[in-house]
């Protein structure tokens, strides 16, 4: 898959997803990745990018052409369609079903604003999408194109070192994810759950799946809300409800 950014801060976001899964993938011939910076594209001196908003107000927003330049020399610099999705606290919220589906495609370019924000003919002509990562705002649009990039790619064949990991991570079947443990086996008194020493990969299955839908009941109950539990889930879920009840 291949990701391009339209960013005034390109070293931002190479260096960033230079590392760790996202860097590993690129040397994988897995995703490839490019910014763009539309200062690169302005036709005066001074190399403008943002000018005073129309009626008035505080802050600058980001001009047209240098966008519009950017995105035509990014669009043309490979043969795969692209969708074009403008990152911004109106958009649409991201969640780990709209990653996997964008997964999908062979192409995404990404366009982080700055200032108050950029020329709505620029969104209203070019973004086939806007997205929001929560609702906050943020000094700029690159850290919610690498939070798009990251979540994506680990979604890609081959990205990660376990393919079942992205399958097991917290919202991908809409749960929380279960408790994780690792070595030494007690620790100031508290020992892993004996269940996951049993070696009885049916039985942890059950604990896991019992865990997410338990943890995900006290800390999201929301994500429960409108999901198909399946009667052994639901089953599971009460068997938790009744133990944190007499724990209480």
């Amino acid at each position: 898959m291949r990701f391009d950014v339209l960013t005034l801060f390109p070293e931002m976001i190479t260096s960033a997803a230079g590392v760790g899964i996202t860097g590993r993938a690129q040397e994988r011939k897995i995703i490839e990745l490019s910014a763009w910076n539309p200062r690169d594209y302005t036709h005066d001196n001074h190399k403008t990018v943002d000018d005073r908003p129309y009626g008035g107000g505080p802050g600058m927003v980001m001009k047209y052409q240098p966008l519009h330049d950017a995105l035509m020399v990014a669009q043309q610099a490979h043969p795969d369609p692209a969708k074009v999705v403008y990152l911004s606290p109106q958009g649409r919220l991201i969640s780990q079903s709209l990653l996997a589906g964008a997964s999908k495609w062979p192409r995404l370019i990404l366009v982080a604003g700055r200032y108050e924000g950029i020329d709505e003919r620029f969104i209203a002509g070019h973004c086939d999408e806007e997205w929001s990562i929560g609702d906050y705002v943020l000094s700029g649009g690159e850290l919610a194109a690498l939070v798009v990039i990251d979540a994506i790619t680990r979604l890609l064949p081959g990205a990660l070192g376990d393919v079942e990991s992205a399958l097991q991570d917290s919202h991908s079947d809409g749960l929380l994810d279960c408790p994780h443990y690792t070595r030494p086996e007690v620790i100031n008194g508290i020992a892993v759950p004996d269940v996951l020493l049993s070696g009885n990969h049916a039985d942890i299955n059950r604990w896991r799946m019992k865990q997410a839908l338990g943890k995900t009941w006290c800390k999201r109950p929301d994500l429960l809300n409108g999901k198909q539990l399946t009667a052994e889930q639901t089953a599971l879920l009460n068997e938790f409800i009744n133990e944190v009840g007499r724990e209480n």
